[in-house]
């Protein structure tokens, strides 16, 4: 009866559309009152806890990184290197923007402000050169997603925290699917674009975008350089992408003041002051569930109905994908992850592929209504219609469905950096 009663309250205030943080607080404290001592403190304790981790400061460092960047002039100088480089290709402009967006989120770990730093630019780029609104939209919502994939991501810290997999792992897992991801994307963006107009090859403009743009280009060797050679740990490079950010923006470019580096580090404390409280309680239920053994009850239920690592995989997919259509990534990493991984290692999937394959699951949920993220984010960057973006993507969400395939049964290509 209480776990139909916990169920029952979960979708009226689903249906009621409260915030994802009441609700994980809701179930915190209705399962240690009905399963557990009885006492509302151990969810405050418990949280705190597990909240005690020096890993989570990377995600708030990373996000005003990106944030400063996308601020000054990292991007812009980042696209007109690419821009330059790719001019003589079919579709040039396009593959332009794909690998802008990859290389963007490389240095910022998030899909919205790559969308809205690159796609600020490369939007009316695109439409000025006679590609298609269609095209333009779903290039820039698809290759946005990049950024949760693309290490250093914040959806993989917080699945490296959830599940307590190795994250300087995890990052390294990142970066085959995202080659193949972008690589996709670059070549249906050729095909599709064939018989646009190409510009010459320029030396010297693409010398003078490079001399420009070498601080900014230089950004992903130093962060993830110096984590796969062991220089510094997660959390010490997203550091070192402040500093550096900073550096190059404030004093090397001269783009960014005082006043906006003041004001661009109060957004971001704002958007942790939000992030945060949903954390804690989604480990706070962890360390509960962990407690009372729940996931190894699941597990021997599962096992019971999937008798191969194929049919979970396939089962996991259809899930994830379902989940990602209504829940944004971050809500859906902190709920289900507990809960799956310990299915996953009864299966026998690697810990760190099973986190890419979920990442990648849920990034196409960026692209999908009603919650789409991405979506919602370039109605309004764009001033476009919703379902004109929802539209634009479908050739895209076809072609990351067929990345996910690949990622999923191929573990070699996740994990080909790490073993």
């Amino acid at each position: 009866m209480s776990a139909l009663a916990l169920t029952s309250s979960l979708i009226v205030m689903l249906v009621l559309r409260q915030r994802i943080v009441i609700m994980l607080m809701f179930a915190a404290a209705f399962s240690y009152l009905a399963w557990g001592d009885g006492k509302l403190d151990y969810v405050v304790l418990d949280a705190w806890a597990a909240a005690d981790q020096e890993v989570l400061l990377s995600i708030p460092l990373f996000i005003l990184a990106g944030n400063i960047m996308s601020r000054g002039s990292i991007a812009k100088r980042l696209i007109a290197i690419m821009r330059e480089a790719m001019n003589p290709i079919p579709g040039g402009l396009a593959i332009a923007t794909i690998l802008s967006c990859a290389f963007f989120a490389a240095i910022s770990g998030s899909s919205t402000v790559t969308l809205i730093a690159v796609g600020s630019v490369m939007y009316p780029a695109l439409i000025d050169a006679g590609y298609s609104k269609k095209f333009a939209l779903g290039a820039l919502c698809a290759a946005g997603t990049l950024g949760i994939i693309v290490p250093p991501s914040i959806p993989l810290i917080l699945y490296g925290v959830m599940t307590e997999t190795s994250i300087a792992d995890l990052f390294k897992a990142g970066i085959g699917p995202a080659i193949l991801l972008t690589s996709i994307f670059i070549v249906y963006s050729m095909i599709v674009n064939w018989s646009k107009e190409r510009a010459p090859f320029n030396v010297g403009a693409l010398w003078n975008a490079l001399k420009n743009g070498i601080f900014a280009l230089f950004m992903p060797v130093v962060i993830l350089g110096g984590i796969y050679a062991g220089w510094f740990t997660a959390t010490e490079s997203a550091a070192v992408a402040v500093f550096y950010a900073v550096l190059v923006e404030l004093f090397i470019h001269r783009d960014m003041t005082i006043a906006e580096l003041k004001d661009t580090s109060l957004e971001t404390a704002t958007m942790m002051g939000s992030l945060f409280p949903l954390l804690m309680m989604a480990l706070s239920i962890n360390t509960f569930m962990a407690y009372e053994q729940i996931p190894t009850a699941l597990v021997g239920w599962m096992t019971e109905l999937v008798s191969d690592p194929v049919s979970f995989l396939l089962i996991t997919m259809v899930l994830l994908l379902a989940v990602g259509c209504f829940m944004d990534i971050g809500s859906a990493i902190l709920i289900i992850s507990p809960l799956l991984m310990p299915l996953a290692l009864s299966q026998g999937v690697d810990p760190v592929h099973f986190g890419v394959i979920m990442i990648t699951n849920l990034e196409i949920g960026y692209l999908t209504p009603p919650l789409g993220l991405n979506l919602i984010v370039a109605m309004t960057a764009f001033r476009e219609d919703f379902w004109l973006i929802a539209k634009s993507v479908l050739p895209f969400l076809a072609l990351m469905i067929i990345g996910l395939l690949i990622v999923t049964f191929t573990p070699s290509l996740s994990l080909f950096l790490v073993k």
